[in-house]
């Protein structure tokens, strides 16, 4: 018998109360309160719903004793096998040396960020036409001895100088996480590629050094690989969902907060009626007529069954369907706080993980003026292997956010939110150097042997003195001083780093001022001016509020009233009493975007904390009144997504490109003609006037690009104004942006794995499929302002990002 430690006891009134679930409380508890990784439950995911779809038509890839069309690449060697066969004939054979007795070697301007090579194979097709198939299938045994995480990734390549109407991409690459020492049934779903002069389609799998139990030799059994054409095809693209499929919330909905789902307009009539049935009992309890709503995105049919408010599970069910049941409660998203807890605690640095890797990292170092420090701790950033002691200083406030917000409701999942935040309150503080210099970044993409003189020792971990990342270090000190009082030793020395920090920091900003970000590949390089000086703000009321020190608050006070003449406080135009944005600086060139990382959050949580801690200030009224307006601007900009509940981007300038020091520092590796695309893709937004969009997803280029962290931030946003001014419908905005994470989107998927309904693999290819794993998020295709988020499984935007972790659980912290 287990105490539940999903939903908190006596905490909501019993018409609130919902029933845990006992499978996941069961593996909670087996997990020792997560000290393992939680199980991977396959069984409600993308790929296990895409595998019972009916097949249509078939042709097979033939495997042949001689491997006709078959080739070898790169590292290793192929031979055709009756070891181990599926298909009852032979199977193809990839087997390679694990060690190369050779130092990973990448790029000039970032050598360590580099594998081992590649091992792989690939078929030559000779421009045949695959258009009357859209899967590619396949089945894959990795016989890899002591490998914890294996995968393989499946290349497609189209000759085609141009993209006919009707296709996305003419090539891709698609990452498959396997089980390894058995069969995996593969596919991939290829309705959006051309595919009418088909080259080549490959299989490879990187080599990227030896964890701890590694074996000698990895091999790779490839078998029984075909096309197919499969019924009811996925829809990759677009703002209507796929005909006959109800999108909703697939985790549930918050008691006393509006819920709707969304179908097809061309499924059933309008004014059809649907039913809510009891998942427990199978009895209707409520009905209603579905409403189909003409918005600025299409016609498009919603379910709206906001003024029912029981507490329990359900289906929703029309003539044509029924949804797989969710839940209504006042803490449904606790299942999603131990999954996501468990992805945090899984990508782990420097720490043996179970089932994924041994203690890591640990002969990887920075180097300071003769002094060394081990870059082991915190969090591998992402599917690769990098670190940044931002990143995990942003995740560590997150979860000491959380915790402040359950530790007396929920105490077994607090307890467990501290232990993981210490953990990287650890890597923040083991970090400094002591003189305002810290290590602060490495890329990095392979396993080390952890023993110290052999080839693969690493000492390029980047260190750096900048006031902007001090500030943000000193704030996140001084809170988790006012936080951990279970240590009062680490209390009382996080109080005094927080000061010398944040003097570090100031004394930095004094001598060179704003712009001081040297490495692009640091995601705090796209910081503007207005977030740098109200960081400075927010970071100053920490440490007044820590202290009581009036000269924090004075200088909290003073910073903040940059920021406050970056926003925008007269109308848009005569028409659009829009306002309230920031833009980058005073020249009012470009509005604040971000594209990847985001810390929209940060003038909110500045002018709500210069509230709190100096009410009594004159300009209290001035701080009040931004955080009002801001508040109205997200509320003016959400009916253009509606009735989605994904807030967007925001209002653009279509010149904004002329702020070049600005629009480079957001868009890294740009296109020659990037000045060009920008103007496509604002055009594609909607016309305010003849000088301003609004964009729903932002303008981006390069490979930095996904939503999750830009719009759950400015959902964080959204709840902080709520909060703090008692209104409704702001904390209402901060919740669609949970319900579209978990399926409320046009495609019905949830982009956390394990968590509600339809889940696809994710790009983990380091430490493979994790329970709780969030990407990136999803993008959009080309220069349309439309979301696009294909079976096709890769960087970024399917690439698992502890940031879109943080920011999913300081989102919920508002609640």
């Amino acid at each position: 018998m287990f105490f539940s430690v999903l939903y908190s006891v006596g905490s909501v009134s019993a018409q609130k109360r919902l029933v845990p679930d006992t499978l996941l409380n069961r593996q909670i508890y087996e997990s020792g309160l997560i000290h393992r990784p939680l199980p991977v439950d396959e069984s409600r995911s993308y790929e296990a719903i895409g595998r019972q779809k009916k097949s249509v038509s078939s042709r097979p890839l033939s495997i042949q004793p001689d491997l006709p069309g078959w080739r070898h690449s790169g590292k290793g060697k192929i031979a055709y096998s009756t070891e181990r066969t599926i298909s009852g004939d032979g199977s193809l054979k990839l087997s390679y040396a694990t060690s190369t007795g050779e130092r990973a070697t990448g790029s000039p301007d970032d050598p360590d960020y580099a594998t081992y090579g590649n091992a792989g194979v690939t078929f030559e097709v000779n421009e045949e036409n695959w258009e009357g198939f859209n899967r590619i299938a396949f089945h894959i045994y990795p016989d890899c001895d002591g490998v914890r995480v294996v995968n393989m990734n499946l290349t497609f390549h189209n000759d085609s100088d141009t993209i006919k109407a009707g296709y996305n991409q003419p090539s891709g690459a698609h990452l498959i996480n396997l089980v390894n020492k058995q069969w995996n049934t593969c596919f991939l779903d290829i309705d959006e590629y051309q595919r009418d002069r088909v080259k080549q389609i490959g299989m490879y799998t990187s080599i990227r050094g030896n964890d701890r139990t590694t074996g000698e030799t990895a091999v790779y059994y490839i078998d029984k690989v075909e096309l197919r054409q499969t019924e009811d095809p996925e829809i990759v693209s677009g703002w209507i969902p796929k005909k006959g499929q109800i999108v909703y919330s697939t985790s549930g909905y918050a008691t006393g907060s509006p819920k709707t789902a969304i179908f097809n307009p061309g499924t059933e009539p309008a004014g059809t009626l649907y039913q809510l049935i009891d998942a427990r009992n199978d009895q209707v309890v409520f009905e209603g007529k579905i409403r189909r709503e003409n918005t600025s995105l299409g016609s498009l049919d919603v379910i709206d069954f906001t003024e029912f408010d029981q507490a329990g599970e359900y289906h929703i069910q029309t003539k044509t369907g029924k949804t797989p049941a969710f839940r209504i409660g006042d803490r449904i998203w606790d299942p999603s706080l131990w999954r996501i807890l468990n992805f945090i605690f899984c990508q782990r640095c420097g720490y043996a993980v179970p089932g994924i890797h041994s203690t890591c990292h640990t002969d990887l170092f920075s180097v300071h003026q003769g002094k060394m420090i081990s870059y082991a701790g915190g969090w591998h950033d992402a599917g690769d292997l990098s670190q940044q002691t931002l990143q995990t200083g942003d995740v560590t406030y997150s979860l000491l956010e959380l915790y402040n917000k359950l530790r007396k409701s929920h105490i077994p999942l607090a307890t467990r939110l501290l232990e993981e935040a210490e953990w990287g309150l650890e890597f923040i503080l083991k970090n400094r150097y002591g003189d305002g210099y810290r290590a602060s970044s490495m890329g990095l993409l392979i396993w080390q042997d952890g023993i110290l003189g052999t080839t693969d020792d690493i000492t390029s971990a980047r260190v750096q003195n900048l006031a902007f990342d001090n500030f943000l270090y000193a704030a996140y000190e001084a809170y988790a001083a006012m936080t951990v009082d279970r240590d009062p030793m680490l209390q009382e020395y996080l109080a005094k780093v927080a000061r010398e920090d944040f003097s570090f920091a100031m004394e930095r900003h004094q001598e060179v001022g704003y712009g001081e970000f040297y490495h692009l590949y640091e995601h705090s390089y796209s910081t503007s001016e207005s977030q740098y000086v109200a960081t400075i703000s927010w970071s100053a009321s920490m440490l007044y509020k820590l202290t009581g020190d009036p000269e924090y608050a004075r200088i909290a006070a003073e910073y903040i009233r940059y920021t406050l003449d970056c926003q925008r406080k007269e109308p848009l135009n005569k028409e659009q009493d829009m306002r309230g944005f920031f833009y980058r600086d005073t020249s009012r060139r470009s509005v604040v975007h971000s594209i990847h990382q985001s810390r929209e959050q940060v003038f909110m949580q500045a002018m709500t904390l210069l509230c709190e801690t100096q009410p009594g200030h004159s300009d209290y009224p001035e701080w009040m009144e931004s955080v009002r307006m801001y508040g109205d601007y997200l509320k003016q900009i959400m009916p253009y997504t509606a009735p989605y509940g994904m807030i967007s981007s925001g209002v653009y300038h279509v010149e904004e490109y002329k702020d070049s020091a600005g629009f480079y520092r957001l868009h890294l590796w740009p296109p020659p003609n990037a000045k060009e695309l920008y103007t496509e893709q604002v055009k594609k937004g909607v016309q305010l006037d003849h000088e301003h969009y609004l964009k729903r997803f932002p303008v981006w280029f390069s490979i930095f690009n996904g939503n999750t962290a830009v719009h759950l931030s400015t959902g964080k946003s959204a709840a902080i104004c709520g909060n703090f001014l008692k209104d409704k419908e702001l904390l209402d905005i901060g919740l669609e942006q949970l319900y579209w994470t978990v399926g409320k989107n046009p495609f019905g998927q949830s982009l956390i794995y394990g968590e509600g309904y339809n889940y696809p693999q994710l790009n983990n290819f380091s430490s493979g499929e994790i329970t709780g794993a969030i990407p990136v998020g999803i993008r959009t295709l080309g220069n349309e302002d439309i979301p696009y988020w294909p079976h096709t499984n890769n960087a970024c935007y399917k690439e698992v990002w502890v940031t879109s972790a943080g920011k999913w659980l300081s989102l919920i912290a508002e609640y």
